[in-house]
This record gives structure tokens, C-alpha cells and sequence, in this order.
């Protein structure tokens, strides 16, 4: 059970080991997508049409009787849920003999719940990790099966980057040690619920940029909200996303003040500090470098972006 990106290598690595066999993929319902509305399956769907594996896409698991007698008719072993993106009842996590094995893009009890990879990029953390776990009823709360080793996030690292290296981190780790918990060579153990922390669901609105807070703050954001909801300003009345920036120490304008750096790029003044905009795109245009942008708009520089 999955549906982004993210759990693309997990995938291929059971489908690849002989060790396993998939008798079904889960994901999320296609979904419309891009100028002209077409639809677009998940990334996991693509994979089960390529495999030859029954692809079952319930908008609704919990109320959708067709699909949960076709799931208890596979009779399954064990599920493997990777950012899967609903939220499972009772009733389908009991219907695997081994229950349900879940790869959570943190170090567990840290960082619970939907954004653990974007968390820990705006919190500026060093390292990270992947856990497996076995799921239960709350949100990322079951007993841990296995922990990888730390993975450094490196300070230009994004949410996008980062998910890619997690990701193969994870399909090794699933690897590894699902064999071991099926064979009750693991027993998982229980999570320090004192320890835990919680994240929240990002939202468009997350990625309005906020001049008023530090320079520092403000580079941790861009790279955590990439590539979605991603990090935009207000341009002479347009929306325009900021995509990759070097914090200065320099501070020579009112927050969101736009002036010239010394290698004649944009930056924009914030509360300490203020942002050197690298890349950035305008409305309906491609990506752009921020000197290139102001060979045809010599004007941003002064402007209040907002």
C-alpha cells in the first residue's frame, strides 16, 4: 500500500525478491492534474500495471465492502504500507496474519504523523533516519521493528532531495529485516511514547514566505516546502516562487526590501539577515537565475515583495 514517489523503491524491491511474492498493490484513486485536467496515476499503480499486479484503488477504505473482501480473499501475510496516505481501521490492519509493517521516514518516537522529512528540514536537524514499524490504530505509535542507520542532511538538501535518499534507505531496510519479523527472529519493541513529537499536515498556505522572520528560518522553509507547496512572494501584484536561496549576513533594508548584492544578484532583507535569491521563477516562465532576472526587470530592486 503506497502511492508516491517515495515508496516507488520499497516496491521494486519486494516485486525483485524472490524471497516475497506481491499479490496486490493499494494506492490512492488517479487524481486530475496539470493544465489540461487529465487524469494521472500514482507512481505505485505504474509499477503494478508494468508487473502484472492486481491494482485496487478504494477511495474509501474504511467503507468500500467490495474491496475489504477482496483484500481478506488475498488472505495476505503481511501488508507493506508506505506513504500510503489514509489513514487504516482496525478492521483492515487485522486481517494480515503478521499485521501490518509500516516504513516511516523517521526516527521513531520523532517526528510522528504525515511530514516527518519536511520536520526535520525546518528544524534544522543534522541527521535523520528511517524506521520500520509495525502499525497499529494511532498515528505512527506501533513497536519498531528496525531503525537505520543516521542520514546526514546536507545544507542543500530540500524535501525532494532528501526523500529520494530516505527512500532507498527504506526499500534496504524493508529488505533487511521484514524477513527477520516474519520469522520472529525480531520482536518489535515498544516506542517511548515521552519521547515522541508530532508534525503537522503542510498546506498551501505554509509556503507564503513571510519576510518579518529571519533569513535563516525563511532558507530552512524553502528547502523543506520543495517542491511542494513550495515558497512564494507577491511581485507588482504577482505570485512568484522562490526556489533555491544563500543566506547573508547583511541586513541593509527593511524586511521584505529588495537590493543588489555585490555580485549583482537580488536579495531580499528580512528581520536578521536577508536572502540572496540563486533561482526563482515568474509567472508562466521557466526558472530563471536571479542575476539573469534582472537584466530584463532592473525594477525589482527596491521593491517590497510580500
Amino acid at each position: 500500500m503506497g502511492t508516491p514517489v517515495f515508496a516507488v523503491p520499497s516496491l521494486k524491491a519486494l516485486v525483485s525478491d524472490n524471497q516475497f511474492e506481491v499479490l496486490a498493490i493499494v494506492t490512492q484513486p488517479d487524481k486530475r492534474s496539470g493544465r489540461g485536467q487529465n487524469e494521472t496515476s500514482s507512481p505505485i499503480k505504474q509499477i503494478g500495471l508494468e508487473n502484472n499486479i492486481p491494482v485496487f484503488t478504494p477511495s474509501n477504505v474504511k467503507n468500500d465492502p467490495e474491496f475489504l473482501n477482496q483484500l481478506k480473499d488475498l488472505n495476505p501475510d503481511v501488508i507493506v504500507v508506505v506513504a500510503y496516505g489514509k489513514i487504516l481501521p482496525q478492521l483492515v490492519l487485522d486481517i494480515p496474519k503478521f499485521g501490518i509493517v509500516n516504513v516511516h521516514a523517521s526516527l521513531l518516537p520523532k517526528y510522528r504523523g504525515a511530514s516527518p522529512i519536511t520536520a526535520a528540514i525546518l528544524n534544522g536537524d543534522k541527521t535523520t533516519g528511517v524506521t520500520l514499524m509495525k502499525m497499529d490504530l494511532a498515528m505512527d505509535t506501533g513497536p519498531i521493528i528496525a531503525t537505520s542507520e543516521e542520514v546526514a542532511i546536507e545544507p542543500e538538501d530540500t524535501t525532494l532531495s532528501l526523500s529520494d535518499k530516505l527512500a532507498d534507505v527504506g526499500a534496504d531496510l524493508l529488505i533487511e529485516y521484514l524477513p527477520k519479523y516474519l520469522t520472529q527472529e525480531i520482536t518489535p519493541l515498544r516506542q517511548n511514547d515521552l519521547e515522541a513529537t508530532y508534525v503537522k499536515t503542510i498546506q498551501k498556505a505554509d509556503g507564503r514566505i513571510n519576510w518579518q522572520e529571519d533569513a535563516e528560518t525563511l532558507a530552512r522553509k524553502i528547502r523543506g516546502y520543495h517542491p511542494w507547496p513550495g515558497s512564494f512572494t507577491n511581485f507588482n501584484e504577482k505570485v512568484i516562487k522562490i526556489l533555491q536561496v544563500e543566506v547573508l549576513p547583511e541586513n541593509p533594508a527593511a524586511p521584505g526590501v529588495v537590493w543588489i548584492t555585490s555580485d549583482k544578484y537580488p536579495a531580499v532583507a528580512t528581520s536578521k539577515g536577508s536572502l540572496k535569491i540563486v533561482r526563482l521563477q515568474l509567472p508562466g516562465k521557466g526558472t530563471v537565475a536571479g542575476n539573469d532576472l534582472l537584466l530584463g526587470h532592473s525594477t525589482f530592486i527596491g521593491t517590497i515583495l510580500s
